[in-house]
């Protein structure tokens, strides 16, 4: 078992405040964007590379939002997260019963191999969880990431470019201060890392998985600026497998930005 208890860690801590303060309410949080913004969004570039027959582990759920989204297109959809708070959000606001929510650290690799014991090789969506995390703590989920795919699993991943944080920096360095939504998280002791446009594709190749697709796609939040204008985050997406894995073939549309 693991020799610390990962539930009272300030990372731990931090995300339990901050998922206990946050007003209830879709679209209350700044990265809680409707689905149609983000895992629909999100569907063509991971959907030919996904087992329809395998469960999706939607990893950083939060309150749910994307979680339940995809439990609409596949059979078995499992939200995990490190904070409680957000857990009991999900649950409650799952009236439909549609997916399963689970408390859990993903840099626990006892539970996560007792996740992957359960469930079998899964699919992952990972939507800027990594970018939050210390880098050491990257490479633990990442490692784990790894469990829980198994021989035929496949992750989609996007997280900010490296060019986010310009845009990041003129919000909190605005005269009147960052937006709202951003000053609640950022209040928490909660930052967005900096990571290099490299950074997500090297700790997969570090254990074993190979980048099948990639591309780039503005992140939106649910804040915007004073003229009006949605505020975006660039971000880098990818789907990856494991090397040496069984060969899927994408379908039409499959790894192409849709215009916009």
């Amino acid at each position: 078992m693991s020799a610390a208890n990962p539930f009272t860690s300030p990372s731990a801590q931090a995300w339990e405040g901050f998922w206990r303060a946050a007003p209830t309410g879709a679209g209350e949080v700044f990265w809680d964007a409707d689905p149609a913004l983000a895992a629909q969004l999100h569907l063509p570039f991971f959907e030919a590379h996904f087992d329809p027959g395998l469960p999706v582990v939607d990893l950083g759920c939060g309150n749910g939002t994307q979680t339940r989204h995809l439990a609409g297109r596949y059979a078995r959809v499992v939200g995990i997260d490190l904070a409680d708070a957000a857990i009991g959000r999900a649950r409650a606001e799952d009236i439909h019963g549609a997916a399963e929510f689970r408390c859990l650290d993903a840099t626990d690799r006892d539970a996560m191999r007792a996740l992957h014991a359960e469930l079998g090789d899964a699919d992952l969506y990972l939507r800027g969880v990594l970018h939050q995390c210390a880098p050491d703590d990257r490479a633990r989920i990442v490692a784990n990431i790894a469990v829980l795919l198994g021989t035929r699993g496949r992750v989609f991943a996007v997280e900010p470019a490296a060019s986010a944080r310009d845009v990041l920096r003129s919000l909190v360095q605005s005269p009147t201060g960052p937006p709202a939504k951003l000053r609640a998280v950022l209040s928490h002791g909660i930052s967005p890392g900096d990571m290099a446009d490299t950074a997500v594709p090297g700790l997969l190749a570090a254990q074993g998985l190979r980048v099948v697709a990639s591309g780039r796609l503005p992140l939106a939040t649910t804040e915007y600026r004073p003229d009006g204008s949605r505020i975006e985050i660039p971000t880098n997406w990818l789907v990856a497998a494991v090397a040496g894995g069984p060969a899927r073939r994408p379908g039409p549309g499959a790894g192409r930005l849709p215009s916009r």
